[in-house]
């Protein structure tokens, strides 16, 4: 198992956090994710290098591009609906 930390976009609070958390977990060979709303970083552990590239796509679907990727106005408004799901499903 191999652990990495992700600098993300547009994460704004813990509902951010709990959306990434729920839907990064639901991910096969992903565990032990945890999200740092100070410094935008979030970090998990996972088994193969193509696993790490799924986590990324979904954290661009979600609305959370890695840092230095395009952070249009649609993932912006992903972000939110992240949010906002992630702050119901509490």
């Amino acid at each position: 198992m191999k652990n990495t930390t992700i600098k993300i976009q547009n994460l704004k609070c813990h509902g951010c956090a709990n959306t990434i958390i729920t839907q990064l977990t639901k991910l096969e060979g992903i565990s032990g994710v945890t999200v740092n709303n100070d410094t935008d970083e979030v970090t998990l552990n996972f088994e193969s290098d193509s696993q790490l590239v799924t986590v990324n796509k979904k954290l661009s679907e979600l609305g959370y591009p890695l840092v230095g990727e395009n952070n249009s106005l649609p993932k912006k408004a992903k972000s939110f609906v992240s949010c906002a799901v992630g702050r119901m499903s509490k």
